[in-house]
């Protein structure tokens, strides 16, 4: 299962969790958030990919920071349009488009972006988008009729690694492509408790598919 580490801020932080090997790393574009990065990311290894967060960017802002970071995906948190993906994936990044999950789901939705987009990521709705800290009724990915992969997010901590398990064992997960993780790792906004984050990536590690 791949690991995502989303809301970096801190060189120093990023690169203590860059040393973790995580799939991905999140950087938040999005001048609102707590977690907003407006620094230089540094060296990274080749494995870990560069993710650059967006809500409702203009496309030309977020064309000039993937050139700017060599971004290798981009996440989009906003009302972005099938369209619109599909200039950014001519940019040869990854697309990931986020859609925000409460107890209910139309997957309907999802159909206009059915081969344009990499992956999916469900996530929980809340005030903010993304980094709220709790999670959603995944029971709710039982219907979920599409074959694009897709991210789990929303509110996974320590806590949840039982909780995980079960998931990975239940058709629903059939999908679950990568894990993303944020607020429930942080000692404040954008930093990381590096501990905690190696913990969960020994467990998930071990998480099996049924």
């Amino acid at each position: 299962m791949k690991l995502k580490v989303c809301g970096m801020k801190y060189q120093e932080n990023i690169e203590s969790v860059a040393a973790l090997q995580p799939d991905y790393l999140g950087f938040i574009f999005y001048d609102k958030s707590s977690r907003f990065f407006d620094g230089e990311i540094p060296e990274l290894p080749q494995t870990i990919k560069k993710t650059g967060v967006f809500v409702n960017t203009d496309l030309e802002t977020v064309l000039q920071l993937i050139k700017k970071h060599s971004l290798k995906a981009v996440q989009l948190h906003g009302n972005e349009s099938p369209e619109y993906c599909k200039t950014l994936k001519d940019s040869d990044v990854e697309i990931i488009k986020v859609f925000s999950i409460k107890s209910t789901f139309n997957f309907d939705v999802l159909k206009p972006y059915e081969g344009i987009v990499d992956y999916f990521l469900f996530d929980t709705k809340g005030k903010l988008p993304g980094g709220n800290g709790y999670t959603f009724n995944w029971d709710v990915l039982k219907d979920y009729s599409s074959t694009t992969p897709y991210f789990l997010s929303g509110g996974i901590g320590l806590s949840e690694i039982e909780k995980l398990k079960a998931f990975q064992k239940s058709p629903a997960s059939k999908y679950c492509y990568a894990i993303d993780v944020n607020s429930k790792f942080e000692i404040e906004p954008g930093l990381k408790d590096i501990n905690e984050l190696e913990k969960f990536k020994n467990e998930i590690s071990h998480v099996e598919r049924m």
